[in-house]
């Protein structure tokens, strides 16, 4: 777990303070010692923190009883939200729907308004599995997303923004990631800050920074995600979307292949009259498609009635088991 300076704090605040009409509830995960949620306090937005470290939990409720209801504590982890078991759930693991019904927040359509808004900072294990299931969360409308389309702030590490952000053609960038967050959702780097600005409640006390060689990560990016209006408009449903993402993550498995190579994989016997049709060369590789240009494939493929959910059955097996 990361704790920000509290020098920080005045900067989070200013992203995430919004106008002076009314105000979605914030929710808050992981806030440990609460250095950001003071701040958050003090500016008069109404905080829910959801902590799951017991150590921290006597007096973030302490600071509750004193507030008269603009900050209310709840003893759970964010990312164990809906835990995909038989039986009870036992906390810290928690169900959106019960978290929903603490907040006082309803579904609303998803071309509605921003429901709910969440910040907190990304822990570094296994950073790329859970923003993977925030993406499918997107797709497949369910845990928070089954309430429309929840805002996200989050600190990431600079190379999971990287991806995130990455342009067609990037050779190390440029993943399956990129293509389905782009296209799920509106990105803003709100603010990028040194490592050495956080700290680290490990025994050793060393910032434990994730290394690469790769892509930079020297600094955590305050990230806004907030899933696109028009993202369910077309061929693209809830129904079809997550088989969407499972062919992006097929297509992109080997980057520099040819289109034309992927769809004679899948037996079409149109393939060539589907990339004239798109305005796809046929030479361009799997990295050089637009997001955009996935998702008109997807739909022509769709239409086409050649296209099966069988060929991405493998997938959808090892995303359940990552996701349990």
């Amino acid at each position: 777990r990361y704790i920000a300076c509290p020098r920080l704090a005045r900067t989070v605040q200013r992203y995430l303070q919004r106008g002076t009409g009314p105000q979605p509830v914030l929710l808050e995960f992981s806030p440990g010692p609460g250095v950001l949620t003071r701040t958050l306090l003090k500016e008069g937005i109404r905080v829910v923190a959801l902590e799951n470290n017991l150590a921290y939990l006597p007096k973030l409720q302490s600071l509750e009883k004193r507030l008269n209801g603009q900050l209310k504590v709840i003893y759970g982890d964010f990312f164990r939200l809906d835990p995909l078991v038989s039986g009870t759930v036992k906390p810290p693991a928690i169900c959106s729907d019960k978290l929903f019904e603490t907040l006082g927040v309803a579904a609303v359509p998803w071309r509605a308004d921003v429901p709910l808004r969440i910040f907190g900072i990304m822990p570094q294990t296994l950073e790329r599995n859970r923003l993977w299931r925030l993406v499918f969360g997107i797709y497949e409308c369910s845990s928070i997303y089954k309430y429309g389309r929840v805002e996200l702030n989050l600190f990431i590490s600079e190379r999971e923004y990287t991806v995130m952000a990455a342009k067609p053609g990037e050779v190390r960038g440029y993943q399956a990631l990129s293509v389905l967050a782009q296209l799920g959702c509106e990105i803003e780097l709100l603010h990028m800050e040194p490592w050495s600005s956080f700290r680290t409640n490990l025994k050793t006390g060393v910032l434990a920074i994730p290394k690469t060689k790769l892509l930079p990560n020297d600094h955590l990016c305050l990230v806004r995600l907030t899933p696109q209006q028009n993202l369910f408009t077309g061929g693209l449903k809830p129904s079809n979307a997550s088989t969407f993402a499972f062919m992006v993550k097929q297509c992109l498995a080997k980057p520099s292949s040819r289109v034309r190579d992927r769809l004679n994989s899948w037996s079409l016997d149109n393939g060539d009259e589907l990339l004239k049709a798109l305005e796809i060369p046929e030479n361009a590789t799997m990295r050089d498609l637009y997001p955009e240009d996935y998702r008109r494939l997807f739909e022509a493929l769709q239409n086409s009635g050649l296209f099966s959910e069988h060929l991405f059955y493998d997938d959808v097996f090892e995303h359940i088991r990552t996701t349990n």
